[in-house]
């Protein structure tokens, strides 16, 4: 059953893939959403056994690579962290594909996407479900490659190959810092399995903890999109909207945060690696708050949620509270998804409108679509008892049940964060649903509502968005529970779920919640009761500096291509003019051939003719010959000992220019 879970996709991605014209788009999407479903099934009672039941699975094929030094495994391990990513993975992942039948409905190439569709859920499986770093690079990898092939899927776009090729790129920086940190792991641990590194991981050195940490951060924080690394992301809005859904709530943008929490035996053990991640997750949800105040693009908005929530988990992590950010981490897969497929159903009810500029007053046309994303939306503001509530903050409680100057700066940045988050979701759904209509007459009289086969995934990740968080909250937070006990490691002195729930003051606790309403407040009073105010903000100097900045995103972008991007370019120009066009020619072929064509002219230069000249140069040759000859004969040593080498092949040449007889410049008769 186990092996079913993971083989099941790989099957209806090399069906569609490879069969996909006898098949049909039909024969396609039953395929590879039939599949998922099945899979997503057998995810559920894998729950149970596993999680619930906690009894651990481990899975040996074969062997992979075996040396004198090193043995690998093609295994699989199935425990509570696995079972748990699966959920989200799986569900959504089938939802999406479900969705995508009605929502690619025109494309000519259905069979392609869900082939892609299904060998990304396939890889990003095998990335959680291995049972060693080696393998987890294996779908590490290939879920790279497979959102590229997604973002790129309407490649005839220029801005799509710009995105995909963009986050192949940023992505690359984090695969090779991954890359270095597991040549360090097996050089330090002699091995890649989980079960060997993390029971040796107590007894090695902290500084050596510490540099594998930071190398497996890095490549976590590309694939997570965190700050300086994150420009991808939003790019990554390219591609159809249900691979958005896909790539932001279950699969790419999660893979970082499952390193991480995988790696918490490592990290556990090195407080400078948990103070960076810390500091990174914060930054990173305050600035992508920031950014998405003042985005114009529906996705964008959406996306910047996305990176904003990935910080609250890295946060989570660098806190040690890693059963709290895989709470927060399967809470906001369904939400996100949600989000993403309900902004799907605006766009393809609104001809592919997704300016929020150019839509408003949807309300009346789009019920359901509405309360769908009311719902995602109010889910992801941790409004009391939806999902999201039990998990976004608890995350800012344990930070500053922590008691350190960390944990207190990541409570207050992500305590304005999620004011930041109330103002633009509020404000997204205002500009959406409830101003003014700004679009053109005839959208607004063929707009309609989602056909059934998109309703249906809406409904129930609404449901999940309601209620998930309430019902599983005790499994995975509660005090006392020990579900996750056998897949993660938390340093006793770590421990600070129980001050977050029972010792900090109730003012604290409830400011996140506060200040979200105030934030929501401001949203509904700036776009609605004064949207002229609103519209003379940027009138200042200070507004219009403010706006430019935020609006650019913090000109993150104009520094990348600015100094970085166009510097290596300069630098490349110039180390191909001086070095390989210029210095390397010259000692090289063009230097070489020139000064031997010159040696030789001079030389030839000599033949003059004239015996004399002849007698000479002979005379000269002797001279030189026998003083090469003697001259080891007078010092008591041999020619290699004086000269080096094989003496006797100079001495050939050099009478072969002195006694043969010169061809250059000889008279024709």
């Amino acid at each position: 059953m186990y092996l079913s879970i993971l083989a099941l996709p790989l099957f209806g991605s090399a069906t569609a893939g490879l069969l996909g014209r006898k098949l049909g788009v039909t024969g396609a999407h039953i395929i590879t959403t039939g599949c998922l479903m099945l899979s997503a099934l057998l995810s559920l009672v894998a729950f149970y056994e596993v999680g619930l039941s906690n009894s651990p699975v481990s899975i040996e094929l074969f062997s992979w690579i075996d040396s004198e030094s090193l043995l690998v495994q093609w295994g699989f391990l199935f425990d509570s962290l696995t079972v748990s990513m699966l959920l989200p993975v799986l569900i959504v992942s089938s939802l999406v594909h479900l969705y995508s039948i009605s929502y690619m409905a025109e494309d000519p190439h259905n069979q392609r996407f869900f082939s892609y569709l299904s060998m990304f859920t396939f890889f990003m499986l095998v990335l959680v479900a291995g049972d060693n770093y080696l393998i987890l690079f294996v779908g590490w990898e290939g879920i790279g490659i497979s959102s590229f092939l997604l973002i790129n899927f309407w490649y005839t776009r220029i801005q799509a190959n710009k995105s995909g090729i963009k986050a192949l790129t940023v992505n690359r920086v984090g695969d090779m810092f991954l890359s270095v940190g597991f040549f360090a792991i097996l050089w330090v641990f002699g091995n890649v399995d989980y079960a060997t590194v993390f029971s040796v991981a107590p007894y090695i050195n902290e500084t050596a903890i510490t540099i594998i940490g930071l190398l497996l951060l890095v490549g976590a924080m590309a694939k997570s999109a965190q700050l300086g690394l994150h420009t991808w992301l939003p790019d990554a809005m390219e591609g159809p909207t249900p691979v958005s859904a896909l790539i932001h709530a279950a699969t790419l943008v999660t893979a970082g945060v499952y390193l991480m929490l995988r790696s918490s035996p490592i990290i556990e053990y090195g407080p400078t690696v948990l103070v960076v991640i810390t500091w990174v997750g914060a930054l990173t949800a305050f600035f992508a708050a920031t950014t998405g105040l003042l985005q114009n693009d529906l996705k964008r908005v959406i996306a910047y949620s996305t990176c904003s929530q990935m910080g609250y988990l890295f946060m989570a992590v660098g806190l040690s509270q890693y059963n709290v950010a895989l709470f927060h981490l399967v809470n906001h897969a369904f939400f996100k998804a949600l989000l993403f497929l309900a902004a799907g159903a605006v766009i393809h009810g609104m001809a592919d409108q997704q300016d929020l500029r150019r839509l408003g007053g949807l309300v009346n046309f789009l019920p359901f679509t509405y309360t769908a994303m009311l719902i995602g939306s109010l889910s992801l503001m941790a409004f009391p008892f939806l999902t999201g509530f039990y998990s976004k903050d608890l995350i800012l409680e344990v930070a500053l049940g922590q008691y350190q100057i960390s944990g207190n700066a990541a409570y207050w940045l992500g305590t304005i964060s999620a004011v930041f988050t109330r103002f633009y979701s509020f404000r997204l759904i205002s500009l959406t649903f409830f101003t003014v209509p700004n679009a053109p007459k005839g959208d607004y009289l063929h707009a309609h509502e989602a056909p059934m086969i998109i309703v249906i995934p809406l409904v129930i990740l609404s449901i999940l968005s309601v209620r998930f968080g309430y019902v599983a909250k005790d499994a995975f937070v509660g005090v006392g529970t020990d579900f996750l006990s056998t897949a993660l490691f938390q340093h006793p002195d770590h421990i600070s779920l129980i001050e977050a729930e029972f010792g900090l003051p109730l003012l604290l606790k409830l400011l996140p919640a506060i200040g979200s309403f105030f934030g929501a407040g401001l949203a509904l009073y700036l776009y609605h009761v004064a949207p002229l105010f609103t519209i003379h903000l940027t009138d200042s100097a200070l507004g219009k500096t403010v706006y430019a900045f935020l609006n650019g995103k913090w000109l993150i972008d104009n520094v990348y291509n600015g100094y970085i991007i166009n510097g290596g370019l300069k630098l490349g120009h110039t180390i191909s003019k001086v070095i390989d066009r210029g210095f390397i020619e010259l000692v090289g072929p063009f230097g070489l051939d020139n000064a031997l064509s010159n040696t030789s002219r001079n030389i030839a230069s000599y033949d003059t003719g004239i015996i004399t000249s002849y007698a000479l140069y002979i005379i000269l040759g002797l001279i030189s010959f026998l003083f090469l000859l003697f001259t080891p004969i007078l010092l008591g040593s041999s020619l290699e000992s004086v000269f080096g080498g094989d003496i006797g092949l100079i001495l050939v040449y050099l009478s072969a220019l002195v006694l043969l007889p010169s061809s250059f410049n000889q008279k024709k008769g």
